[in-house]
């Protein structure tokens, strides 16, 4: 029995993978492209995306390690007697004031003179020792220099909660990277990759000959795995798995082209013995997010509906931050579909990539809007036994109860419990949560339902009302709203829920079974 090959979990470093043997997704036919058809790029993509694994790859290739690529696509065409001097900046560790930015900086600046053997003058700040980097190093190896940024925004990214921090990154990275274009003359390559894309006025200033392949379909796959990858490189490794329920959990991510799995998904889930778990979800905390949707008292049901041109989730500058792009370009958003728009250009529906980060952001959410702990996970199990069975009188009583345990104290401190949309928001939290076949402000021809619920044997339409006099169910009636579902042979539940905001819970649940 052959044995598998090595799982490189958390290796980034390509020579490492290839020189020890660690089972490895060939990207060098994309690589190549990349490199032969183009001088300046950026890379947008969430975190464990295979981004600096890319930049390693990179690396090797431009300094001519050959031995690396034996049996890849790319070895037998590229010219492996041009050797070129790599400069590369990677921010690793977390700086948390100005100082620390400066300190890191200069670091990664000394490294790179070690590893070129060039020294900068003593008095030089970073932008003027980059520069003589870049120039001597050209002058010193007879070769154009290639310049490879890993998580270019780090500096920023790490600091948005302190918006000050946050701009003195900003300034810090703009003297760094201006200093490219002005060498551009000794630059054969450049490459910069993070998660977020902040506009080019706002940390490229005069860089502005960066094509962005964040979006570009001849990229999409350029990080992350794709479903061939898993049938082929992943087969012996997934044997046994359902597939069908892997790519339910994992796959989703689309940057305008074929969807894609996070990388760090597919291999702990392999090494854990094929459980299905929120393994990428788990290594970052959406706590800023959550931030900016008290502050901005967002409307969740929206997160199942949301409709954005390009322009909205392409760029944004830290004086303005806008939480729907925050959410796509960190992966907890994705897209959906694209159609065109009537004003000319595309227009994109968003949505949770999959069902691991559905199921882990909505218990965030949940936690937010109620304060629920330990109460959360038996509330889920109540509220789809219920839902299961069509016992309508012991749902009301259970989100009676899921109300009445919101502590007072939520309320007082959170903003979001004073706009209307609080309550509905507690309650999509809670059926998204359950991984139901769910459609928040789902359109018909006699307007929309406030949420839409399909389970195998039942339908469940939901209209909301807050301090509206027990109207929520005449509504559906009214507009007839169940036509939609009627033929599909299920039972189709109208339930109408009105809030009272001064008793903070339900005041009326009515209901009507159809068929």
């Amino acid at each position: 029995m052959t044995a598998l090959k090595k799982l490189p979990i958390g290796i980034q470093t390509f020579s490492e993978i290839r020189q020890e043997g660690y089972l490895y997704v060939d990207k060098t036919p994309q690589v190549r492209q990349l490199v032969e058809q183009g001088k300046y790029y950026f890379l947008a993509r969430p975190r464990r995306f295979g981004k600096s694994l890319l930049v390693s790859t990179l690396q090797a290739l431009f300094e001519g390690r050959r031995e690396l690529f034996s049996g890849l696509a790319i070895e037998p065409a590229w010219d492996w007697t041009s050797r070129y001097p790599v400069i590369k900046i990677s921010f690793g560790g977390v700086a948390r004031d100005l100082a620390d930015m400066k300190q890191d900086v200069a670091a990664i600046l000394r490294e790179n003179q070690e590893r070129l053997g060039i020294s900068c003058p003593p008095e030089d700040d970073a932008g003027s020792c980059f520069k003589y980097l870049i120039r001597h190093a050209a002058r010193k190896y007879g070769q154009k220099v290639v310049i490879l940024v890993d998580e270019y925004d780090k500096l920023i990214v790490d600091n948005l909660d302190q918006p000050d921090v946050a701009s003195q990154g900003r300034e810090v990275l703009r003297d760094l990277y201006t200093t490219i274009k002005d060498s551009d003359e000794h630059v054969k390559f450049a490459f910069l990759t993070g998660v977020s894309k902040f506009s080019k006025v706002s940390v490229f200033s005069g860089l502005n000959n960066l094509e962005d392949i964040s979006l570009n379909p001849t990229y999409a796959t350029l990080c992350g795995y794709t479903q061939h990858d898993l049938e082929t490189t992943f087969a012996a490794h997934l044997q046994g798995a359902d597939m069908a329920q892997v790519r339910q959990w994992y796959n989703g991510y689309n940057f305008l082209g074929e969807r894609v799995y996070n990388p760090f998904d597919i291999l702990l889930f392999i090494k854990n013995g094929q459980r299905f778990k929120n393994y990428w979800f788990a290594t970052g905390t959406p706590s800023f997010l959550i931030k900016l949707i008290r502050q901005n008292n967002f409307y969740l049901p929206q997160l199942d509906r949301l409709e954005v041109s390009e322009g909205l989730i392409d760029s944004f500058d830290i004086d303005n931050l806008q939480l729907v792009p925050l959410l796509f370009q960190t992966g907890y958003l994705s897209i959906k579909s694209v159609q065109p728009s009537l004003r000319g250009g595309q227009l994109f529906r968003l949505g949770f990539p999959n069902r691991e980060v559905l199921l882990s952001f909505t218990d965030v959410l949940i936690h937010f809007l109620t304060e629920h702990q330990s109460e959360r996970i038996r509330f889920q199990e109540q509220l789809y036994a219920l839902l299961q069975a069509g016992d309508m009188a012991q749902l009301r009583d259970c989100l009676k109860a899921l109300f009445a345990a919101i502590p007072y104290n939520n309320y007082v401190n959170n903003t979001i419990s004073s706009y209307e949309g609080y309550y509905a928001s507690v309650i999509y939290a809670y059926l998204a949560s359950l991984g139901l076949d769910l459609t928040a402000e789902d359109v018909t021809s006699k307007g929309r339902i406030d949420l839409s619920l399909r389970l195998d044997n039942a339908i469940y339409l939901i209209e909301f009302k807050v301090d509206g006099g027990g109207k929520a169910l005449e509504q559906i009636r009214q507009r007839n709203y169940q036509q939609k579902y009627q033929g599909q042979g299920k039972p189709i539940y109208l339930i109408g829920i009105d809030f009272d905001s001064a008793e903070r819970n339900l005041t009326a649940f009515d209901w009507e079974q159809l068929g």
